[in-house]
């Protein structure tokens, strides 16, 4: 089945479907990205993973994405006696680089640079943000001695975020390295970098995955006060962007995730880069086969800011229900794109006043889509086609968000695969050299054959001309299925 869904789904690989059964399942029941998380287990059982998706794609004419998410610099404690520390409030409370078992007093960290990047008066968090500790002093060697504010049982490998704290350790870490190198070996086509901080980070990933002669796109994970900062420069850095709610939510005030969501998927969409929004969209469905009513509105909210894609993480890598979570969050987001509110009207705007910026170098090939886009409401057209190489056709038309679908056709295969990750679109091999009028033919048939348009429908074609130039797109043109 072929969903007709403009908001994309990523689901998280892990336990609970690493079966092809289970992962095919889960594609008819709408996933568009599968994300392998290297926070989690080994290359080996992630290389099966992926080898079962392409094999899914391969066998099931599909066009599923993978997305590879590295760990990055994340930082836990270490082991602790019977796995239960109290920490009570008021309380001091030691953190120390040297391997040693936590117990009510102290606890080991894997960050050996803790004690000589933290001061006094930050901020360190445990556990989520459960458990908030205040640095007191640090020898700047091995030890932070810190007061207990808000007490709790700490577990063993449980997570630190340091919000206050400019941590000097690179986003890419060595494990991140060996995954990353793993990851392209396996033919992933995004890359997600944890914990950016500024647009270097992400500039200095895409440097390593051009050297590996990878044509890996890069998804900016925004989790750091820092990267919220340097937002409009690491919007435009990256190829996408991820709103990680879990760490971007202990690291900053939760009270402002709801507007920081909104302010960057609008920056997104106005620099045609697709948005992810992440963590806890249906975390009742780990063990319940139903979402809360919050969560439905969460989803469907990420929905109407105009979110490229919704991911999950738990519910499908171990969660009870890996198939039905999808078959929820699919049907949630039919029900709210009925609403015209996310799409372009005839007076050409859109709730994110979207246009083409007329200091761009694609300005005139953004101003075509945009009118194509524009024309396409007015005219009630069925769809808006458009010809790419590197992808910019189909990212542009996706970003001003027409009520047509979009089908993009591509002899590229890789890059085929990676816009199953942008809004709206759906995307077709082609790689025929015949004229413009032959192509436009074509790709009605093709639509027509797989029940996508049907006689009389009104189709908005874009192109370049001359088209064995193969420049930017520079033409459109109204035509009728016959």
């Amino acid at each position: 089945m072929i969903h007709s869904k403009r908001t994309k789904i990523v689901a998280t690989v892990g336990p609970a479907c690493s079966n092809e059964e289970t992962l095919l399942a889960m594609v008819n029941a709408g996933v568009n990205v599968f994300r392998i998380n290297f926070s989690h287990g080994s290359h080996d059982a992630h290389g099966k993973v992926i080898d079962m998706i392409h094999k899914i794609n391969k066998k099931n004419n599909r066009t599923i994405a993978i997305l590879a998410d590295l760990q990055g610099p994340k930082i836990r404690v270490g082991q602790i006696e019977n796995n239960a520390a109290n920490l009570e409030p008021g309380k001091d409370f030691t953190i120390s680089t040297k391997a040693t078992v936590g117990n009510d007093n102290i606890a080991s960290i894997s960050y050996q640079e803790l004690p000589r990047d933290v001061h006094a008066g930050e901020k360190i968090l445990l556990d989520d943000g459960k458990i908030e500790l205040i640095v007191k002093e640090t020898n700047k060697k091995d030890t932070v001695l810190t007061e207990v504010v808000y007490g709790g049982i700490l577990s063993s490998n449980k997570g630190v975020n340091l919000p206050n704290t400019r941590i000097s350790q690179p986003s890419l870490t060595a494990k991140d390295k060996e995954d990353l190198d793993f990851a392209l070996s396996k033919g992933v086509h995004w890359v997600a970098l944890s914990f950016v901080r500024s647009a270097t980070d992400v500039y200095e990933l895409k440097k390593i995955i051009r050297k590996k002669n990878s044509n890996a796109k890069v998804i900016a994970k925004v989790e750091k006060p820092e990267a919220i900062k340097d937002l409009d420069n690491i919007v435009e850095e990256s190829d996408g962007i991820m709103v990680a709610r879990g760490d971007l939510g202990v690291e900053v005030p939760m009270e402002e995730i709801p507007t920081l969501q909104k302010d960057i998927v609008a920056k997104c969409i106005r620099a045609s880069r697709p948005v992810i929004i992440a963590t806890q969209l249906m975390e009742n469905m780990i063990n319940n086969a139903r979402p809360t009513r919050a969560e439905v509105t969460d989803v469907a909210n990420s929905v109407m800011d105009g979110a490229d894609a919704v991911m999950l993480s738990g519910e499908t890598s171990v969660g009870k229900f890996p198939v039905k979570v999808i078959e929820t969050m699919t049907k949630i987001i039919n029900e709210v794109e009925q609403d015209d509110i996310l799409y372009m009207h005839a007076d050409g705007y859109n709730k994110w006043n979207n246009v083409p910026n007329p200091d761009s170098p694609a300005f005139l090939a953004g101003a075509v889509c945009f009118n194509a886009v524009k024309i396409s409401d007015s005219v009630n057209a069925k769809a808006v086609l458009g010809i790419t190489q590197a992808g910019y056709t189909a990212h542009k038309l996706s970003s001003f968000r027409p009520k047509a679908r979009v089908f993009i056709f591509s002899k590229n295969e890789f890059l085929i695969h990676q816009l199953s990750l942008v809004w709206g679109v759906t995307s077709f091999f082609y790689d025929k050299e015949v004229t413009t009028s032959e192509t436009f033919a074509d790709m009605r048939h093709i639509l027509k054959t797989r029940n996508y348009v049907k006689t009389k429908d009104i189709l908005i074609n874009t192109a370049s001309m001359p088209f064995n130039e193969k420049g930017r797109t520079n033409m459109l043109k109204i035509s009728v299925v016959e």
